[in-house]
């Protein structure tokens, strides 16, 4: 498949580290050492179907195809109001498409495991125009009396539009079970059979565990995919990563020897929106006139799991 269009909606409410000052023992200078973020945008008023639709419409836009050109869609979501219905069959809806449509969660890794998804899909014969959305809320799952975490995340939708093409070059998937070290649990409806012990809490994170496992797994991907395609680091003109973090970031560009410039970035004032990050980048890149057809990218995300996702694209829009 080869990528054809992509869109990206955010949240209109700004919130900036002197605002968390207000009710957090932290400080902007605290935050920003320890994960560069400055601000970040969250959802208030907004809903996260209504920002999904909107990064899809700009994406089918861009792509030159009516919402009725596509035949199916993938959207990756960890959490959101709805149980069920899916959100990909509420955006469904909303933008007018009549197709087949699935969710998917792997954490933040959702995108990158989407659009490996939606190239086999092609491949199989059974769809030509694919949508991708990444929606999250992650600034809905944590303790906002917890600095540790609350001062991290952002909300927001990215998409993508794919279809037939030579665009997609390789991918590498993999998960390691890690689940002691970041998890958010949520009670279910109670029953009159329920003996079980259950809870409720808001995300855990081992923040030193999450920052190593990160590290490790994503510079090993992106290594073996580079040699399995014969490439070397500098034959890849951006290396798009998942933005929870600028140390992590950071300490990739370090593992495989690279210049930070080859490494863009947003977390500075987007937070970590869990799976939509590497597509509200790669629209941002897109859009600020930054990615010339032919270019050779690399897409890579971590996620709570441990879930990983590499892929190398080149773009060809």
């Amino acid at each position: 498949m080869k990528i054809i269009g992509t869109g990206r909606a955010h949240p209109t409410k700004v919130v900036t580290n002197a605002m968390l000052e207000e009710f957090l023992d932290t400080s902007n200078e605290w935050i920003v050492e320890r994960t560069g973020i400055k601000e970040r945008r969250l959802i208030s008023d907004e809903r996260l179907e209504d920002l999904a639709a909107k990064a899809s419409l700009l994406a089918i836009e861009d792509a030159g195809l009516k919402p009725k050109d596509i035949d199916y869609i993938i959207c990756s979501n960890v959490v959101n109001e709805y149980i069920t219905p899916s959100l990909s069959c509420i955006v469904q809806g909303a933008i007018g498409a009549k197709c087949a449509c699935v969710d998917i969660n792997v954490a933040c890794s959702g995108f990158v495991y989407a659009l490996d998804m939606a190239d086999d899909r092609i491949k199989s014969g059974k769809a030509k125009n694919i949508l991708v959305i990444a929606a999250e809320e992650p600034s809905r799952m944590v303790d906002w009396r917890d600095r540790a975490t609350c001062v991290l995340f952002g909300d927001g939708a990215g998409a993508a539009v794919v279809t037939e093409g030579e665009g997609f070059l390789g991918s590498r998937m993999g998960a390691v079970s890690m689940t002691d070290c970041l998890h958010y649990v949520r009670c279910l409806e109670p029953t009159p059979y329920i003996s079980k012990e259950e809870f409720s809490a808001p995300m855990y994170m081992n923040g030193r565990q999450v920052f190593k496992t990160a590290v490790m797994l994503s510079s090993r991907d992106i290594k073996a995919l580079l040699a399995d395609k014969g490439l070397q680091p500098e034959d890849v003109k951006y290396y798009v990563l998942h933005q929870a973090n600028m140390r992590i970031v950071e300490a990739v560009a370090k593992q495989m020897e690279l210049d930070l410039s080859y490494f863009p970035h947003n977390v500075e004032y987007c937070g970590n929106t869990s799976s939509a990050s590497v597509a509200l980048l790669l629209d941002e890149l897109h859009r600020d006139g930054k990615l010339q057809r032919g270019d050779k990218l690399i897409l890579s995300a971590f996620g709570a799991g441990f879930s990983t996702g590499t892929c190398l694209i080149e773009w060809t829009k």
